[in-house]
């Protein structure tokens, strides 16, 4: 989403201004990376709503084909949108909300560590 709140080059943007409720209340803009990429979101909207303005919709993988999942319910109840938030796997992103400074990550699979050269686990 650009400054005047039109869809960026991915189509995403976000609602600045509803036809019921009015206009967006101001909130400071905080930066943190999802895969290493510089985000921004408001303060106070959980990481989801910052990542799909973003036009980022992909937040984890299936563990068994690698299958694209983003967000389903919204409400904390399901798992498409967990994500891993400074190296916490299984973080439901609709829920979490944005902080200065986070860095997510893709969660891949079930959020377990990734598996070295030598096929040990991580701690």
């Amino acid at each position: 989403m650009d400054e005047r709140g039109e869809p960026d080059e991915h189509g995403a943007t976000r609602i600045a201004a509803h036809p019921v409720l009015g206009a967006l209340p101001g909130a400071p803009i905080l930066r943190f990376t999802f895969d290493e990429v510089v985000v921004e979101g408001r303060a106070g909207e959980p990481l989801a709503a910052a990542l799909f303005a973003a036009g980022i919709r992909v937040l984890r993988t299936m563990p068994r084909f690698g299958d694209a999942r983003g967000g389903y319910c919204m409400i904390g109840r399901c798992t498409d949108c967990m994500v891993v938030v400074d190296g916490v796997p299984n973080v439901r992103a609709c829920v979490t909300l944005v902080s200065a400074g986070l860095d997510v990550r893709t969660q891949p699979g079930l959020g377990e560590a990734e598996s070295d050269e030598t096929g040990e686990r991580g701690a």
